[in-house]
């Protein structure tokens, strides 16, 4: 079975600390990548049945995997089980459409219960000189705000949301705080923006038990330049892919620089819990 094999030889070996992916799938394919956001648990994850992901830890982030379009059965159970009957999350049917670029995310909702979303990465075309810029908010946590300085640029961003913008390639500087505050939870640091390249940041964990924590997947997006551009403070490749895990404050910071931001647009992840 073609699923069987690309889930075996593709997906459960491309981890987050793997280099890039090819950045292209086939026309007829889709591309899947998956998140384990959920704290202090080390998880199988099962495709149709079959296991694909075995002892997937928190934090890791894998694929892209290019599989053909249709409805896939994901299910995830604890790291020891024998088959996907009793899982921990889901089962849940992700719908995966010809030449589209997916996350899969296993999280905590804002109660603190795992759940899964499913999100579509925005890999349109981006004008010459800029980058693309998301931000998930997986954690179990509430509402945050993205602040540049100490002015919120994007507010009350809830579990399960996400916000992006298009801003020049450059480095911007943010921070994350409790929605209505501009204290920090995370950050502020300085974080590249990339021409062409879509960057998503995660916010998962758990506020309370304090594991916040934050994962980065880039991708490759259409911009109009034929090649990548310098900018002033970073050199920008050609060609995406998965980047290493950024735990660090400034990676959902990103988003500051919503002061030079051309676009805001914010939406819901596809959320799914346990049967």
């Amino acid at each position: 079975m073609r699923l069987r094999t690309y889930l075996t030889l593709g997906l459960g070996g491309v981890l987050l600390a793997s280099s890039a992916a090819p950045a292209l799938a086939a026309p007829e394919d889709a591309q899947l990548s998956v998140l384990h956001g959920v704290p202090d648990t080390t998880v199988d994850v099962w495709v149709n049945g079959e296991l694909t992901l075995d002892d997937f830890t928190p934090g890791e982030l894998a694929g892209p995997l290019e599989l053909p379009a249709g409805t896939y059965t994901v299910a995830i159970t604890g790291s020891d089980a024998t088959d996907d009957s009793e899982p921990v999350i889901g089962p849940i049917d992700l719908e995966l459409e010809a030449m589209t670029s997916y996350t899969a995310v296993a999280h905590l909702d804002a109660d603190g219960a795992p759940t899964a979303a499913l999100f579509t990465n925005d890999t349109s075309a981006t004008e010459a000189g800029q980058g693309r810029l998301t931000v998930r908010h997986v954690a179990a946590a509430p509402a945050v705000d993205i602040l540049a300085g100490d002015e919120a640029v994007v507010s009350a961003l809830e579990n399960g949301a996400e916000a992006t913008l298009d801003l020049p390639a450059g480095t911007v500087p943010a921070a994350v705080a409790a929605a209505g505050t501009t204290e920090p939870l995370l950050g502020p640091a300085d974080v590249p923006v990339t021409d062409g390249t879509l960057t998503v940041v995660y916010a998962w964990g758990s506020l309370e038990d304090g594991t916040l924590a934050l994962a980065t997947q880039t991708v490759t997006a259409g911009h109009s330049a034929p090649e990548g551009v310098p900018t002033g403070e970073v050199r920008v490749p050609e060609e995406g892919g998965l980047a290493p895990m950024l735990l660090v404050g400034g990676a959902l910071l990103a988003l500051g620089g919503v002061a030079l931001t051309r676009r805001i647009s914010t939406g819901k992840g596809t959320d799914r819990s346990a049967a």
